[in-house]
């Protein structure tokens, strides 16, 4: 019997399951059923080839939302750590830093993989929401901070229960047509890239605000009592309004076991009329889709994310602690609001950086860039700052092209019912290497500011020249046999 036969007969047995239209389900079934959100989305692109511009502001603000408490303490984490009395040298401060810039990565990575199977079974919309509120609660706590534990602790927690970036890469593929796939994930990494500069942008401007602003806010206000406040409240402030819009944010996750027992009619009637080759057929790709860790194309896509992943975190630790340290050690001797500024400017870059550059390039240019920096001691006044501002365009936009390369061959190395778990491993090993990162930096930078005059490469030439060894690492990895490009699954 043909596949038209066999079809119509199924459809004879299950009258009230709706033929679906082109754009699949990715259910394996062939049906769109009433009451399923992800048919809803797939009927909307099945209807609709235009751009779908409100689920991507979802997609846009969410992004921005969980990119935006990770770097936001960046710049003020040197003086914060100073304030805080943990570190008994200044040449101690990066070290005791380190580890709280990793205790956000350390705990999504012990629960980024559960987020992403939990994004898998009960959808991608409710991790989301439970993320956000994460986001408002943790990161006001932080802000808070009274004792270095304090702060490792309320960062620690806010990286648990923050499962918002591995459903989100997923959500962004299913609420599109398959020719929007790369803008789709353009956006995370964009929106990303950018959350991680403005985010440093509003941790510099609006930290110790009682120094800054002793006009607007008083010595004995609250914001003199917790000069590093202001930043995080205005972050969760945006992350409540967020979670409040979010109400209106359309689940794609396809739940057909709703009506399990006129599936099972369905696909016991179908099952008997496939011939027992395709049935085998169909029971070896089952298989294939239960083993992630036997997905190459997804692995050597995540191990290629992981190290890149270490290298922006270790980065993004070591210029704000190499900028602002004192010149007699290596740094630049900038403010707060001198870091802010260079970071804002780069995340104005980002928005216009649209271009994508295969992640070969982007690593052969980055390591050039890196190379510079030491000798910027070198320089002064508006030389300096011409100059620290181009170096940081040039890197950080570079960056968000590899991000974007990693997030596509990830998604389209598995199909929809694994892409919440698949992005879940990918935070999880993601989330180590940025554990790792910064910790590691905070003890390499401590380390080498107090080998400012050795004979091979004295003081943060040193943290530099390591930091290129990652890049040439990354550049290594984007050839043959190391990164497989993955077959195109279904997108939905």
């Amino acid at each position: 019997m043909g596949d038209h036969g066999r079809r119509r007969q199924a459809e004879a047995a299950a009258p009230l399951l709706e033929k679906k239209g082109s754009t699949g389900t990715g259910m394996g079934d062939g049906y769109c059923i009433e009451g399923c959100p992800g048919c809803v989305v797939d009927r909307w692109k099945a209807a609709s080839s235009g751009i779908p511009y409100g689920s991507f502001l979802f997609v846009w603000i969410v992004t921005l939302c969980t990119a935006l408490p990770i770097s936001s303490l960046f710049p003020f984490l040197y003086f914060m750590i100073r304030d805080l009395h943990v570190a008994k040298r200044t040449e101690d401060i990066g070290f005791y830093a380190g580890f709280v810039g990793a205790s956000f990565m350390f705990g999504r990575c012990l629960t980024s993989t559960i987020w992403g199977i939990a994004a898998d079974r009960i959808g991608r919309k409710p991790v989301v929401v439970f993320g956000i509120f994460a986001v408002v609660i943790f990161n006001t706590l932080f802000g808070l901070s009274f004792t270095y534990w304090m702060a490792i602790a309320t960062r620690f927690l806010l990286g648990a229960l923050n499962g918002l970036l591995g459903p989100i890469k997923a959500y962004a593929i299913e609420v599109c047509r398959p020719e929007h796939e790369a803008l789709a994930l353009s956006l995370v990494s964009t929106a990303w890239g950018i959350g991680l500069i403005i985010g440093p942008a509003i941790g510099g401007y609006l930290s110790q605000p009682a120094e800054k602003f002793p006009n607007v806010f008083s010595p004995d206000s609250l914001f003199a009592r917790f000069p590093y406040f202001l930043p995080c409240l205005c972050i969760s402030v945006f992350a409540a309004v967020v979670l409040i819009g979010c109400i209106w944010m359309p689940e794609t996750l396809h739940k057909h076991k709703a009506d399990a027992n006129r599936s099972q009619t369905v696909e016991a009637l179908e099952s008997h009329l496939i011939d027992p080759k395709e049935k085998a057929d169909q029971n070896g790709s089952l298989d294939c889709k239960k083993s992630l860790l036997s997905n190459w194309p997804l692995m050597s896509s995540i191990i290629l994310y992981c190290v890149f992943s270490f290298h922006d975190m270790a980065y993004t630790e070591i210029f704000s602690l190499w900028a602002e340290s004192d010149r007699k050690y290596g740094g630049l001797s900038l403010s707060s609001e001198d870091v802010g500024q260079v970071l804002a400017i780069t995340g104005a870059s980002l928005l216009v950086y649209q271009l994508f550059i295969y992640p070969r390039i982007n690593k052969i240019l980055c390591i050039p860039i890196l190379f510079a920096y030491p000798y910027m001691t070198y320089l002064s006044g508006p030389g300096l700052t011409i100059i620290l501002n181009i170096a940081s365009v040039i890197k950080n936009n570079l960056g968000v092209t590899i991000i974007t390369g990693c997030f596509i061959l990830q998604n389209n190395a598995v199909p929809q019912d694994q892409r919440g778990a698949a992005n879940g491993l990918a935070m999880t090993g993601m989330s180590f290497f940025k554990a790792v990162a910064p910790a590691g930096a905070g003890i390499v930078f401590s380390w080498a500011q107090k080998r400012q005059h050795a004979s091979f490469l004295p003081g943060d030439q040193m943290v530099f020249f390591l930091l290129n060894i990652f890049e040439l690492l990354g550049l290594i990895l984007t050839f043959k046999p190391f990164l497989a490009v993955p077959q195109q699954h279904d997108t939905n």
